[in-house]
């Protein structure tokens, strides 16, 4: 299936600054970048890093005073590969990769240590694989509000879960928290996502389980079909799509995503979405 994604942002610049974003999105082996584009307009030089572990793209502009404006857009082929959930079983620790092994700790959003007890007493005693992370993202979606401006960048997976609100982030990291507090790595997704109201970046998550990584969304809000990876994190913090140092003034945000295969559309699924990466071979 493919899609056409536009992006375009503007910034008031007051006195030189450092801007760093993360809209881009990445190659792997289930979404391939056909065609992109990126134009930056104002007074900035500008330059790019792929990460070598998870691609992602890393985009530093260095501006002068004045208005400035990121233009990107692309056209992305994805493949889901979608599997039956109820073969998917959880790994032990002691069969853990030892590269997955980072996102079972504790992050900055993401308390797991503080929430271990909650996780062990809503979901310890279910069976150990897919359907418990489902049953995660039930809990998540049946208890908290989703409300915009409910929250903010210093609200964590703790805090989600004590005040019981929160946007798709919030939502990702509670996701996390609560799989890292049974042993199950998970890690923060942020992309584009087809038909969400009104437009904007989406954030998910994945869990390891059957020694791949599954993509989950609490929210609800759009088929998993439909998501276009930008980045992947322990949390927020590692791929915020934004990151201004400087007297800077965000003036608009505008985001598209459209469909291009005729007669298809991202559709929701009970399957299990696996994203593969490149030095696991095929599954």
């Amino acid at each position: 299936m493919k899609f056409a994604i536009s992006c375009k942002l503007t910034y008031q610049i007051a006195a030189d600054s450092t801007l760093i974003f993360n809209i881009a999105v990445c190659n792997n082996r289930v979404q391939e970048i056909l065609h992109e584009d990126l134009q930056i307009q104002g007074a900035a030089d500008w330059d790019q890093h792929t990460s070598r572990e998870l691609e992602n793209r890393y985009l530093r502009v260095n501006a002068a005073s004045g208005p400035l404006q990121i233009r990107y857009d692309a056209t992305v082929e994805l493949n889901a590969i979608t599997q039956p959930p109820q073969a998917i079983a959880e790994v032990p620790l002691a069969q853990l990769p030892l590269e997955v092994l980072p996102y079972l700790y504790p992050s900055r959003y993401c308390e797991s240590d503080r929430l271990l007890r909650f996780a062990q007493t809503e979901f310890g005693e279910l069976v150990p694989d897919y359907s418990r992370v489902t049953a995660i993202c039930n809990w998540i979606y049946e208890n908290v509000a989703y409300l915009s401006g409910s929250t903010n960048t210093q609200t964590s997976a703790f805090d989600t879960a004590t005040e019981r609100t929160g946007v798709c982030r919030d939502f990702a990291h509670l996701g996390i928290a609560f799989c890292r507090a049974l042993n199950i790595p998970a890690r923060f997704v942020t992309g584009y996502a087809y038909d969400l109201t009104p437009p904007d970046f989406h954030a998910y998550f994945e869990a390891y389980l059957g020694n791949a990584w599954y993509l989950f969304d609490a929210t609800r809000l759009v088929p998993r079909t439909g998501l276009i990876r930008i980045g992947t994190g322990r949390d927020a913090a590692d791929v915020s799509f934004a990151t201004l140092f400087g007297p800077v003034t965000m003036e608009t945000m505008e985001l598209q995503v459209d469909c291009l295969t005729p007669g298809q559309r991202p559709q929701p699924t009970d399957g299990a979405i696996a994203f593969v990466e490149p030095s696991r071979g095929p599954m």
